[in-house]
């Protein structure tokens, strides 16, 4: 059985989602919710701006455009209760709906000095209160810079006050001191004087004043924006802060480098008085016009002391002259030491040359063959022969070496000459009567090696047995059936291996004994 057709409209979601918004929007339309920021987390990459207003026991979704956020004289934070004006509408994308807020102020003074509290801690923290930040103001500075209103009674208070104490050059930049700009501005005017260049077209103040009159907190709220305590505390030049009356206080008076109470206050800080500097200079000048004169008086005074002290010319040049002739009496003992000296120098000198003569240098080649000989005797007789060689070598290249140097001598050096060449004869004489005493040393050696070595024993009739590996044996035992044997006579070696209990002769070796031979001893 089929059920019952309803008579109610088919409708998409689309068109519930926009009957659903023209109803809340025309039900509703603009609003003033009062609640607290939740879910803030800054600027959208578009530049929109999303969070919730919550309070106690519901929660909304809001939204601020790009263009509205730019122009809102309070930013939300996290937590910060506020009032928001605008319209609400739903967006169909999640089916919820919402506050498109068109302004923004904090519920109540409350709010706003928790807002000031949390601003001042953030911003101290980050150093910009910091005392070593300050700078310290100009005496007298040249140019002052005014940031204020150009139309309200600050600006007249702060001339007059300066006309009155010391005149100077005025750069007023005009900015509005409340508002929703008001705090663009301030900033721009500080961040503008600093970017003036010395010697330019404007010139560059040397202290600023940025003053404003007194108000609400509402009111002075430009003066506790971040971007005009961040300029502030940037600020190259010395800043002076007055705004607002004694007890008024803002977030620029701790960045500033100078808190002025009034903007009188801020004048009478920039400069000092005239009068009372035109009054100290003409007191200062008359102190050192005093003071020059007496100095003069008293310099005077002392060079007509020191004249009637001085004696007179002949007392001062006869300690002088007597210096003088004692001098001269000196000179003569003094040159004949001088000379003396010279001369013992000189046969120093001479001493030292004769060191140096062909005789004396030819003495010392002689010693060093001396030595040369005593290591020659103390050289090893195996290499006789060869070391004689090389010593007639050696002589002869000495020999050489001696004619080639006593050439080039004078010729009053042949009596050196024939020195070093009868040296050479005993020195070949020695050299021949070692050699040969070396060669019978070597040859009584040999004869003891001969006599007292293995050979002259295998001589008279006995032999060496090794086993395989070429060492000696002294006994029989221990001797393996197989095993081989090297057997060394007087005039060669036979192999033999071990037989089981009888004799099995060996093969001789190339180098075998005659008919009279020892062949085997089994």
């Amino acid at each position: 059985m089929a059920e019952p057709k309803s008579n109610a409209p088919e409708l998409s979601v689309s068109d519930l989602a926009g009957a659903l918004k023209r109803t809340i929007e025309d039900a509703f339309g603009h609003v003033r919710l009062r609640g607290e920021i939740s879910g803030y987390r800054g600027p959208h990459s578009s530049g929109h701006v999303y969070f919730s207003l919550k309070d106690a026991s519901a929660r909304i979704d809001a939204v601020i455009w790009k263009g509205v956020f730019g122009r809102l004289r309070i930013r939300p934070e996290e937590g910060m209760e506020v009032i928001a004006s605008g319209k609400i509408t739903t967006f169909p994308g999640k089916s919820s709906y919402q506050i498109v807020i068109d302004s923004l102020e904090p519920a109540g003074v409350g709010a706003l000095m928790a807002l000031l509290e949390e601003r001042k801690r953030k911003l101290g923290a980050e150093g910009l209160f910091e005392p070593a930040r300050k700078q310290l103001l100009p005496y007298l500075p040249r140019v002052i810079g005014v940031v204020t209103s150009p139309t309200g009674a600050v600006i007249r208070d702060i001339l007059h006050r300066l006309a009155d104490r010391f005149p100077r050059h005025v750069l007023v930049w005009p900015v509005r001191v409340q508002g929703e700009t008001s705090a663009a501005e301030v900033a721009a005017a500080i961040n503008g004087f600093n970017a003036l260049s010395e010697g330019g077209r404007l010139p560059r103040p040397d202290v600023l004043i940025v003053a404003r009159g007194g108000g609400s907190l509402e009111d002075l709220w430009g003066f506790n924006e971040e971007v005009v305590v961040r300029a502030a505390a940037m600020s190259d030049i010395p800043l002076i802060a007055a705004v607002g009356h004694e007890t008024d206080w803002t977030l620029i008076d701790l960045a500033a480098d100078v808190r002025a109470p009034t903007p009188t206050a801020a004048a009478e800080m920039a400069v000092p008085v005239r009068t009372d500097l035109l009054a100290t200079t003409r007191d200062l000048a008359a102190r050192l016009t005093g003071a020059v004169a007496r100095g003069f008086e008293r310099r005077r005074t002392d060079l007509r002391s020191a004249a009637r002290a001085l004696p007179d010319a002949e007392a001062l040049l006869a300690t002088p002259r007597q210096r003088l002739d004692m001098a001269a009496l000196r000179l003569g003992s003094a040159t004949r030491s001088r000379l003396e000296r010279r001369r013992q120098t000189l046969q120093g000198s001479a001493r030292r040359l004769m060191a140096q003569r062909p005789e004396a240098r030819l003495a010392r080649f002689v010693e060093r063959l001396r030595g040369l000989s005593a290591r020659l005797e103390a050289m090893h007789v195996s290499a006789g022969r060869e070391r004689t060689k090389r010593l007639e070598t050696l002589a002869q290249r000495l020999e050489t070496a001696l004619k080639s140097r006593l050439i080039l001598e004078k010729r009053d050096l042949a009596r050196g000459r024939e020195r070093v060449a009868g040296a050479g004869e005993r020195l070949a004489k020695a050299m021949a009567a070692l050699k040969a005493d070396r060669a019978r040393r070597l040859a009584g050696a040999d004869a003891l090696l001969n006599s007292l070595g293995y050979r002259q024993v295998l001589a008279r009739g006995y032999a060496l047995v090794r086993d395989g590996e070429g060492k000696p044996l002294r006994s029989a035992a221990g001797i393996a059936a197989g095993a081989a044997l090297a057997i060394e006579f007087a005039d060669g070696k036979v192999q033999a291996t071990v037989g089981d209990g009888g004799r099995k002769p060996a093969t001789r070796s190339a180098k075998t004994s005659g008919p009279g031979g020892q062949g085997s001893l089994f």
